[in-house]
């Protein structure tokens, strides 16, 4: 596991958290006390610490109470409000003993050793026996395969089983009849998510678009002529056309020649 450096509790998160023993939130707590914004930020640093620490204030403080969370595996210091508060307080680390304490918080702050034995003492029915959230939470801090053998193969040399323990696997195998299932598991390296440029780049087209609109500041516009009125009932005659009377009738031309002919005959009539 590696040890970030320079960890204190304003730069402590529910992942980080999980990297630090009782002493080190103990001796972070006390340093953080003299800081003027301490009080604001306490319950915030409470629920951080809570996620990975179990926390409880020691209201009687006798020695006979003090043995009893010792016997616990606690630490017993001082999460006072401010420097003057000398309440004692038991503190001790959430232990990792169930598939159902993995979360995406502290997978990546145990070692495959320590994921096989939570697996052997949870369950007996195979990787998957496991529910997918967990197999979920489990995959993204270590490389999982499986393998189910009978007994007499699955230790043949030159097989998978050996290749995997080579190649740095941690194993855990699981008895089926006569035959077994290999989980093996190996953390996986952590790398460093690129940070994309796009936003750096926007920033910086935002700016010189910022800085442009600056510099056009003291430039005269030309007049807007939006508002002015355009609803001028005069018009020119003179710019009128045959265009401008044209009328399109949609009429077959048989039937307007038949239009005519009616219309012939009854002038011949008077």
């Amino acid at each position: 596991m590696k040890q970030q450096k320079a960890l204190t509790l304003k730069t402590l998160t529910k992942s980080n958290v999980w990297e630090l023993q009782e002493n080190d939130i103990l001796r972070m707590w006390e340093s953080a006390r003299k800081e003027s914004d301490f009080k604001d930020n306490k319950r915030h640093y409470f629920d951080v610490i809570k996620s990975a620490f179990e926390i409880e204030e020691i209201k009687i403080d006798r020695p006979e109470v003090i043995k009893k969370y010792e016997a616990r595996d606690f630490k017993i210091g001082s999460l006072g409000a401010d420097e003057g508060d000398n309440s004692k307080w038991a503190i001790k680390k959430r232990q990792i003993m169930r598939v159902t304490d993995l979360t995406y918080e502290n997978i990546r702050h145990i070692s495959a050793a320590k994921l096989i034995e939570v697996l052997d003492r949870n369950f007996g029915g195979g990787w998957d026996s496991l529910s997918q959230s967990i197999q979920d939470i489990i995959e993204s801090g270590f490389d999982i395969s499986t393998t189910t053998l009978p007994k007499d193969r699955l230790h043949k040399p030159g097989g998978m089983y050996e290749k995997k323990v080579n190649d740095g696997y941690e194993v855990l195998e699981i008895a089926k009849g006569s035959w077994i299932e290999a989980i093996f598991a190996k953390e996986k390296p952590e790398t460093e998510k690129p940070v994309a440029s796009f936003d750096n780049e926007t920033s910086k087209k935002v700016k010189d678009y910022d800085d442009e609109d600056d510099e056009d500041e003291d430039i005269d516009l030309p007049e807007d002529k939006y508002d002015e009125d355009d609803d001028d009932d005069t018009f020119d005659e003179d710019k009128l056309t045959e265009e401008s009377y044209r009328t399109t009738f949609e009429t077959d031309p048989e039937d307007l020649n038949l239009e005519a002919e009616d219309v012939s005959d009854e002038d011949d009539n008077y």
